[in-house]
C-alpha cells in the first residue's frame, strides 16, 4: 500500500493526490460523489440505480470540507448535504483514472 504525501482539494473541480511513490491521481468531483463508499450509496448502486446524479437547475457540485480520517482515508462533506462516505487510500489508489493506471 502506498500512502498519500499531498492531498489537493479543488473545491469546485477535483481532488488530486500525490502518492509517496511520486504517482499523481486526479479524481473529478462528480466521479467521487457518484462512487461514494457509504452504505446508503452502495445500496443504491447495488439496486441498479445511481448513488448520485447531478440535479438540473441547482448549484454545481462542490466540496464543503475534506478531512483525513486517521491514516486510512478521506472524508468529504458535499454541498448537497452528503457527508457519510470515507474513501480509503487503498480504494482511491486502485481507482486512479490516469492513462497508465487505466491501461491506456
Amino acid at each position: 500500500m502506498v500512502d498519500p504525501v499531498t492531498i489537493d482539494v479543488d473545491r469546485k473541480h477535483a481532488v488530486t493526490i500525490t502518492w509517496e511513490d511520486g504517482h499523481v491521481s486526479r479524481f473529478p468531483l462528480e466521479v467521487l460523489r457518484a462512487n461514494c463508499m457509504c452504505a446508503q450509496c452502495r445500496g443504491l448502486r447495488d439496486q441498479g440505480g445511481p448513488a448520485w446524479a447531478p440535479a438540473g437547475g441547482v448549484a454545481a457540485l462542490q466540496v464543503e470540507l475534506a478531512s483525513k480520517v486517521g491514516n486510512w482515508g478521506l472524508n468529504i462533506h458535499w454541498n448537497d448535504g452528503h457527508t457519510a462516505g470515507i474513501f480509503t487510500w487503498e480504494v482511491l489508489r486502485a481507482s486512479c483514472l490516469c492513462d497508465r493506471c487505466a491501461g491506456n
